[in-house]
Formats: structure tokens, sequence, C-alpha cells
């Protein structure tokens, strides 16, 4: 009897360890190790706007400092006015619709003092002392110091007030339960500011403030606990975000980004496009939109700084991309005695090869180049299902000439299923086998 208790309290402990692990997550810096000191100790203060900036009046630096933190993307619903909220968010617990933040009275904020902003961005509760789910990525924002949080408050209260109430979110319990937001809160919103680490460069420290506190870039490209928390121990190695796959950004050689170039990086994040690595689209590309090609030179090279020291993370599914131009001619893109591929091939012939070329490279259209994407090198075919779906507009910082079409409307799910399946056996370095059904979610994930 001795020995059974001795056993059922070892597996006991095994349990709460193995609970606690999951349960409790390094911060998004920890990676780097070395000691966190306050601003007011470190020689160069990585906060606020850039010495760079154009215009240094406070509501610059306040507009400045909400498109680094990427505001109007998540708030805006497709079609509809700036700031104004509506936008829905599936996640396997139902649907969140983002909130109205401009200063409308009565629907959006416009009633909120700064210290019901200053709440709401650091500790997750809103003017009415609801909970606010991390969606919004107050986590996040929680490093945020005072005074941008509040420059960023006044730029938003400069926009146009829309008098608009967003859909209710739909939920499932438990998970409608706000006041279990708590909770989560507390285990994983420090509800600090900011600290740089001391023997790091300014440069280092400033990409950190504006990845880690701005940019969020965790929320999307980290992979997440079964508590939604961010699972730093896989730092940067991937994640969802809206349906569309957020690929791995450590310095993983095959599957993240430790063969770029920083040139290549910056050229990305200015444009939405690099010749040698592909271009933006989803989620992505509406980020380079509308936050990441409106910073400055020293602000984008802070980033990459920042971002080249994240430890590599391989994802076993990711192979490294295939770098070699397709043929000319065309052939190959898998068996031509398969009916699926034959379908792929003759649509792709008819509606694709004008843009993408046979050998997946345009030099005059070189956003519609395929080569070498990490898209095309994913077997899962998500994003390349998802742009034919979808379509994808390019940025105006991108010099494209072209616009790729959304083919959901008029193309079934096998039809697109065939094409993306043709497209990755043709340009990718391991073939893919989405099915008409897995197309079907996509579309309605959509």
């Amino acid at each position: 009897m001795k020995r059974v208790r001795i056993i059922i309290g070892v597996v006991v402990l095994v349990c709460l360890a193995l609970l606690a692990w999951m349960t409790f997550v390094p911060g998004p810096m920890a990676f780097a190790g070395g000691q966190k000191v306050p601003l007011a100790q470190y020689p160069s203060n990585p906060t606020g706007a850039p010495a760079d900036l154009p215009q240094n009046d406070p509501l610059a630096r306040g507009r400045y400092l909400a498109q680094a933190a990427d505001c109007e993307a998540c708030h805006t619903a497709e079609g509809g006015k700036p700031f104004a909220g509506g936008r829905p968010f599936e996640t396997q617990f139902g649907t969140i619709y983002s909130p109205n933040i401009t200063p409308d009275q009565k629907t959006g904020i416009g009633s909120w003092t700064d210290a019901d902003f200053l709440k709401a961005l650091h500790q997750g509760v809103d003017k009415n002392g609801q909970h606010l789910y991390p969606a919004f990525p107050y986590a996040a924002y929680t490093y945020l110091t005072d005074q941008d949080a509040l420059a960023i408050k006044a730029y938003i209260f400069s926009v146009p007030a829309v008098s608009y109430v967003a859909p209710a979110n739909t939920l499932h319990f438990p998970f409608n339960q706000r006041a279990l937001m708590a909770i989560w809160g507390m285990l994983y919103d420090p509800n600090h500011r900011f600290e740089p680490v001391s023997d790091r460069s300014p440069e280092w420290n400033r990409g950190a403030y504006l990845a880690e506190a701005l940019g969020h870039c965790g929320d999307c490209h980290t992979p997440r606990t079964p508590l939604q928390a961010l699972n730093n121990r896989r730092k940067f190695a991937g994640g969802m975000a809206e349906g569309w796959r957020a690929y791995n950004l450590s310095s993983d050689a095959d599957s993240g980004v430790g063969k770029w170039t920083q040139a290549e990086m910056e050229q990305y994040l200015e444009t939405g496009h690099s010749m040698n690595r592909g271009s933006a689209f989803g989620p992505m590309a509406q980020a380079v939109h509308l936050s990441l090609q409106n910073l400055t030179p020293s602000d984008v090279h802070a980033i990459t700084t920042y971002v080249r020291t994240v430890p590599p993370v391989s994802s076993p599914d990711l192979p490294a991309p295939k770098l070699e131009l397709a043929s000319l001619y065309p052939t190959g893109g898998g068996n031509s005695d398969d009916p699926q591929q034959n379908m792929g091939r003759h649509l792709f012939a008819a509606y694709c090869s004008g843009c993408h070329t046979w050998t997946g490279a345009n030099d005059f259209v070189p956003y519609a180049t395929l080569t070498g994407t990490r898209a095309v090198n994913d077997p899962t075919a998500t994003n390349v299902a998802l742009a034919i779906i979808k379509g994808a507009s390019p940025l105006p910082a991108s010099g494209a000439i072209a616009t790729m079409p959304s083919f959901g409307p008029t193309w079934s799910d096998d039809q697109i299923a065939a094409v993306s399946n043709y497209v990755i056996a043709r340009f990718g370095a391991k073939p893919s086998a989405i099915s008409p059904e897995e197309v079907g979610k996509l579309r309605q994930g959509l």
C-alpha cells in the first residue's frame, strides 16, 4: 500500500509539473538573456517616435505610433470606416468582432479618459470594467510607455467619429464568460512597461520595442499553448492569422528566415515584396500596407536587426524553399495521368501563366514571382488556396502593375484544390494534397 501511495504521489507531482510547464511560459524577450534595466538607466531611449520621422508634431508622432501598432487593421471591417470596428475574427471558440474605437461618444471611445485608455492597453480592462479578450493584444501593448499609449489615444481621437455598434460576439460557453479573462490576464499579462536589455545595442532594443510592444509580431507568428498564451519556447516558429498561415520568422535556415539577408527582410517589410523571397498577401499584406511600409528606414532596420537574433526553431512540415526556376515548358507539376493534376495544369495555363509564367519568375511583374516563396513551399497549400479564393492586391510601394483577381466566386472547390496542388508540385520543394473538402472549409472561414 505504501508503494502504491508513493507511485500515486510521483504521478501527481509529474502531472502538476507538466501542467505548470504548459501554463507558465517565458516572456517574449526571454531568449535574449542579459539584464533588463528601467528606461531611465539605459543610455538611449528606445521608445517613442524615431529621430528620422519627417514630421515631429504631437499628432504626427501619435499617428506614427498607431500605425506601428497596426490599430487600423483590426478595427476596420472590410469596406467599413477606419477604426469603426466590426471586423470578425473567427476562432475555435467562436467569432469575436472588433469594437468601434473612433471618438464617437456613444458607440466608440469618445468618453474614455486617459486612465481608461491606459487600463485597456496595459491591463485588458475597458471603461466599464469588462475584461477584454486577448484577440486584443494587450499582453503586448502592456509594454508601451504611458507617453506612447496616450500619443496613440490623441491621434485616434483626431479621426472622424463614426456612430456604429459592432455585432455581438458569438463565442461558445464557457468562453463567452468575460470574467474568465481576469484569470488569463493574471497569468499572461505582466502589466509592466518595456525594459531594455542592458547589454544589447540601442538599435536592437528599439527593434524589440517595435516588434514586441507595438507590432506584436508574436501574436501571429508564435504558436499558442492550450490556454492560448504565446508559446515563447517556440518563439516565431509560426502560427495562424485569420485562417492564413503566419510563417516561421525564427533564424532557422530551412523553415525560417535564417537565409534571408538583412536587405531582403527590409525590402519585404517596406514594400511587401522581395525579389528573392516572394510577396506578402493576406493579413501580412495588410500589415505591410497599413503599418510596416509607413515606418522610417531606421525603424525597419531596427526590426530586422532584432528579428534576426531570435534563435532557430524548426517547423518540421516546412521544407527549405525551392529556388530553382521551373521549366519553360508546361510540363511537370505532378503525374500527367492524374485527372486533378491535368485540371490544375489546364487552369494554370488559361488563367495564371500570363502573370506567374511557367518558370515561376516574372521580371516584368516581380510581384507575381512564385519561385522561392514560402507559400508555394508549404505542403498544406493553405495560403495558396486562400490567395486563389480571395485574390491578392498589390501594395503601392511594391511597384506592382497587376492585381491577382479573386477566383473564389467562379471556381469550384475541386478547381481551386487542383490548381493549388499543381502550383505547389511545380514550383515548390514538396508536393501538396489539399482536398476540395479542405478548400471548402477555408472558403467558409473567409
